[in-house]
């Protein structure tokens, strides 16, 4: 029973945390989407699919939490050989080692620029024919919009942010920076998937933008299998996957593939069972 009860108390603060930015995102978006669109149609709320993006939008951050934690703990038990509860308790309050001498804001920065070069290349592993079927339940949203930023397979948050998170906590980044991170990654994350028309200008080869990254939701042929960076576009003009055409905007969205399912719960089987 104490540990229902605990489980139940990090549900709640974890939905309590998420709540106000989900507001203030809401309404954000709302006003931005309807100024400057990037593809004419109708307002997010009613966008198909919008209760599955609800259903994610509620899981992923719990879930995410959950895994994250639980990972950390085993690893710092196998790899670090920190035993005792008050030595892992420490440990992940904390962290270990250089890094975590050294200031809450560089600590945050080398996580987002750091993570952000992994996520890279764990995104583009998951578009290769063997782990597409799971990341296609981030592609399968027709009308994309900010609200759909969280829909993954669990399979794919496993090895992609989770995994990220997990290594960086083990090099001995603090927990804290997430009370940093966790909004701005919440926030970008939004943005790059609202239906804004905002290039970034000279930016653009630097910082991620909404067009940047609504290309990367256009099938395979038509610019699906480029833009990979969540936040700085600059890994792909780097690494050569960079596409923005000029005077062109993507329009349609989804995946080739008619019998993947809507419901939140079969997204997560349809991979497993295919």
């Amino acid at each position: 029973m104490d540990l229902i009860a605990e489980v139940a108390a990090g549900f709640w603060e974890t939905l309590w945390r998420v709540l106000p930015i989900t507001f203030v995102l809401a309404a954000a978006f709302s006003a931005l989407s309807a100024w400057s669109p990037c593809n004419a149609g109708k307002p997010w709320w009613k966008k198909r699919g919008l209760a599955t993006d609800v259903c994610y939008f509620v899981f992923i951050p719990i879930f995410t939490r959950y895994v994250r934690i639980g990972l950390t703990v085993l690893f710092t038990v196998w790899l670090l050989g920190i035993r005792g509860s008050d030595a892992i308790v420490a440990f992940y309050d904390h962290g270990h080692g250089f890094l975590a001498t050294l200031p809450l804001w560089f600590q945050a920065a080398f996580f987002i620029v750091a993570s952000d070069f992994l996520l890279y290349w764990s995104h583009r592993l998951f578009h290769r024919p063997l782990l597409w079927k799971y990341h296609a339940v981030h592609h399968a949203s027709t009308d994309l919009e900010w609200i759909s930023a969280w829909r993954f397979h669990p399979f794919n948050l496993m090895l992609g942010s989770v995994a990220v998170d997990v290594l960086m906590l083990l090099l001995g980044v603090s927990p804290y920076i997430f009370l940093f991170v966790g909004p701005f990654t919440t926030a970008t994350s939004a943005m790059v998937h609202a239906n804004l028309n905002w290039t970034f200008g000279p930016l653009k080869y630097v910082v991620a933008s909404p067009v940047f990254h609504r290309w990367h939701h256009t099938r395979a042929d038509e610019g699906g299998d480029s833009n990979f960076a969540g936040t700085f576009s600059l890994w792909d003009w780097l690494f050569g996957t960079f596409y923005m055409p000029e005077g062109k905007r993507p329009e349609s969205y989804g995946i080739d593939d008619a019998a993947f399912p809507e419901n939140m719960g079969m997204q997560f089987l349809y991979p497993i069972l295919r």
